[in-house]
């Protein structure tokens, strides 16, 4: 059955090459007539380059697409791969170790603290602001100006 396929397919690749693409007569054709032969097949591989160029163009563009569709359904379900954990074997005294320093760590931590005096700030002496006004607020001169009217 394989084979008879293969035999098909091979038929079909055949009539349809025998389809698209005549076979070329060449015999009794002048140099000028061989020349003006190459120019047209050339013009046709053109055209077909172009075409081939254009749907790879949007072959690839459609992928990025796909891709980035794929990517937004992948989060808004919220389902994440999960990367492959890696087994970590620790002896006893690996372990034992690893929590015995992390208790020194913190006994050190407090030890190795500066100690840092804090100043009392200075604090200016609160007065009665009413006695004040005058010297404050820079009327002096006006409010005697004030009085000598009245």
């Amino acid at each position: 059955m394989l084979e008879a396929e293969k035999e098909e397919k091979m038929m079909e690749r055949e009539s349809t090459l025998k389809e698209r693409v005549p076979p070329l007569k060449l015999a009794g054709l002048s140099v000028k007539e061989l020349q003006e032969l190459c120019k047209e097949l050339h013009r046709k591989i053109d055209i077909v380059d172009e075409a081939r160029y254009d749907i790879e163009v949007k072959v690839g563009k459609n992928d990025k697409e796909i891709e980035n569709l794929c990517q937004k359904i992948a989060d808004l379900k919220g389902k994440m791969k999960r990367p492959n954990l890696k087994r970590v074997k620790k002896s006893a005294d690996d372990v034992l170790g690893a929590l015995s320093d992390t208790k020194l760590m913190k006994a050190d931590f407090k030890a190795n603290l500066k100690t840092v005096k804090k100043e009392e700030e200075k604090r200016e002496e609160v007065t009665d602001w009413r006695k004040n006004v005058e010297a404050m607020s820079g009327m002096e001169g006006r409010k005697k100006l004030f009085n000598a009217a009245q």
